[in-house]
């Protein structure tokens, strides 16, 4: 337990303001990270010579760092400090960054990219956490107004980036730009941040679950490396025993929060969350759709850039209409739609999305080789407008019916399952897409296999958004919405807002 950091005046109105472009400045890095390096996996691929698994690894390590220790990041700066901790993350991102773009082979490359996972893992919990201990309650809607541009930005602007720094092949480094952009700014964002945050703890932080953290992640490494490994090793028998002992260690994993919840009540993993049905359906929902979107984009790239042969610029601005269908249907599903219509809002968005993965699906069929950015433009702009319905409104959905005292709690739990199931799609990219592959392709066979086995994947993919809808008759009708700033918090709600994190964000 902690008590609060005594401020010895508020901050000025210009300092806070630029605390806030500080934090968001940092939102914005992961959200760009999170889709800059899918552009850039093929060129990875071809100048790292880079294997199946270690480029599943790339991406999916990333978000399986993220994911393990995003509970655990809120909960270290609500004890030590969340200026510290911001520090602490935005100068390790930096510096994995680096790491990153200097990787000397492809196996550093995946252990910086699982580093600057972790340290992102210590960064994004503290930007909603700052803005909790800077503004007024008042304030906060116009804020959250902001990172929702945010967002939207980032989605856009990764991919774009990506591909245009991957094309110009600064000074001969090819991919590496994408890395090495973040230490400008990472620099800069950290000493701007010691200077103009204001540090602040909770009054009563919770304790480590540090026990927790570990048999989250020792079962998701039993059940990830045997599937990203699996088809190049021959699909050995250890490979199954690791994936069935993955689910022994989650059943060892609930027993243990069950213990620690009785025994301090600062369990990782709040069980008594899952009593409520619609936030269980809602976790169902968000793991679910992370797996879906994982599978999608990473094979997306790889159908665009290696099977169509396509330039990364190219790529990427066929993804352009994309992510604009996206921010688009997020901004009208929240402002609008969700307010008449509740959940049938989500349930038409996963029908939408789906509707589009078969439209794309029949479209890579009928054009073959030949299909252009254009005739994609259709199918995208279906499947964002779907995914837009989806990703704003989710998480109030799913929260509707959780008590407040534990909406902190719930909210991190929600985010860092989305993270975990994007790692687990990609991690299932190796049997939905590569499984349909051979080992070796003769030049001329390499587009056909590659049109084949995406068309393959979005089978998977479209069945997905089946499962999905389906999960969502359990949400609530009419979802409230959990307005950040409607009143002042409570005390409780105030040592819960620091586990909040971003609105589900847009994978890739």
């Amino acid at each position: 337990m902690t008590t609060p950091t005594a401020l010895s005046a508020p901050p000025s109105d210009r300092t806070r303001w630029l605390a806030l472009a500080i934090v968001m400045t940092a939102a914005f890095m992961d959200l760009v990270d999170v889709t800059i390096v899918n552009i850039a996996i093929p060129s990875i691929q071809r100048n790292e010579h880079a294997s199946v698994g270690q480029i599943q690894w790339i991406t999916a390590g990333y978000a399986l760092a993220f994911a393990a220790g995003l509970i655990t990041g809120g909960r270290l700066g609500d004890i030590h400090g969340r200026k510290r901790l911001f520090l602490v993350g935005i100068g390790g991102f930096t510096l994995a960054s680096a790491l990153c773009g200097f990787a000397a082979n492809p196996e550093m490359l995946v252990a910086s990219r699982l580093l600057q996972g972790g340290m992102a893992a210590l960064m994004v919990p503290q930007v909603l956490s700052i803005v909790h201990a800077t503004f007024p309650a008042h304030e906060r809607g116009k804020v959250f107004g902001l990172f929702g541009a945010i967002v939207g930005l980032g989605a856009v602007s990764g991919p774009l980036l990506g591909a245009l720094l991957t094309e110009w092949n600064l000074f001969g480094l090819e991919w590496r730009p994408i890395f090495l952009i973040n230490l400008p700014v990472g620099v800069l964002a950290w000493l701007l941040g010691r200077r103009f945050i204001t540090e602040s703890r909770a009054p009563k932080a919770l304790k480590l679950d540090l026990v927790g953290v570990a048999l989250v992640t020792l079962g998701l490494l039993m059940l990830l490396y045997p599937l990203t490994r699996g088809r190049e090793l021959g699909w050995p028998l250890w490979g199954y025993v690791s994936m069935a002992g993955a689910f022994v260690v989650f059943a060892g994993l609930v027993a243990y929060e069950r213990r620690k919840a009785a025994r301090d009540g600062s369990p990782l993993v709040e069980l008594s969350l899952f009593r409520v049905k619609s936030f269980a359906a809602g976790i169902a929902v968000q793991t679910v759709f992370g797996v879906a979107l994982g599978i999608f984009f990473l094979v997306w790239t790889l159908y665009m850039q290696i099977g169509l042969g396509w330039s990364a610029l190219r790529a990427g601005l066929t993804g352009v209409p994309f992510s604009l269908a996206v921010s688009t249907a997020a901004g009208l599903s929240v402002q609008q739609l969700v307010p008449r219509f509740g959940r049938k809002v989500l349930q038409t968005g996963a029908l939408v999305m789906g509707a589009g993965v078969l439209l794309y699906l029949w479209e890579a069929d009928h054009y073959g080789l030949a299909i252009t950015s254009w005739q994609m433009a259709l199918p995208l702009v279906v499947m964002g407008l779907g995914m837009g319905l989806i990703v704003a409104p989710l998480t109030d959905a799913v929260l509707s019916e959780v008590p407040r005292e534990h909406a902190g709690s719930a909210s991190g739990l929600i985010n860092t399952v989305q993270q975990m199931g994007n790692a687990l799609g990609l991690g299932l990219v190796s049997v939905v897409f590569y499984g349909q592959i051979g080992d070796r392709l003769a030049l001329a066979e390499i587009g056909p296999a590659f049109v084949h086995a995406f068309r393959h994947a979005l089978w998977y993919v479209a069945g997905i958004m089946g499962v999905i809808f389906l999960l969502m008759c359990a949400l609530p009708k009419r979802p409230a919405q959990h307005v950040e700033g409607a009143g002042e918090e409570t005390p409780a709600e105030a040592t819960a807002a620091p586990e909040r994190e971003l609105e589900p964000q847009p994978a890739g």
